[in-house]
């Protein structure tokens, strides 16, 4: 089965790491969805919910402040300033 490897940053440490089906996050263009084989992208995020769903189905998703994310050959880094992390399931 085809995955992204994902990392979730916060300006003070690593919130989240992981593979994922599917990242959702809404940039200054729109709401975005990434899956395997998306082309490469850096994008600027605006506050709100980014979800991470896993190879296994469950839904991470954790509130942002704003930041930016970048896809490159199936890896995913979403770094922001200030993440709740408070709905992310360990």
């Amino acid at each position: 089965m085809s995955k992204l490897h994902v990392e979730l940053v916060a300006a003070d440490r690593k919130v989240w790491e992981g593979d994922a089906k599917q990242i959702s996050a809404r940039t200054i263009d729109g709401e975005l969805g990434i899956l395997q084989g998306h082309t490469p992208l850096l994008g600027v995020l605006v506050s709100g919910d980014v979800r991470i769903e896993t190879m296994s189905g469950q839904i991470h998703t954790a509130t942002i402040d704003s930041g930016f994310l970048s896809v490159d050959h199936d890896r995913v880094t979403i770094v922001a300033e200030a993440v709740d992390a408070s709905r992310i399931n360990s």
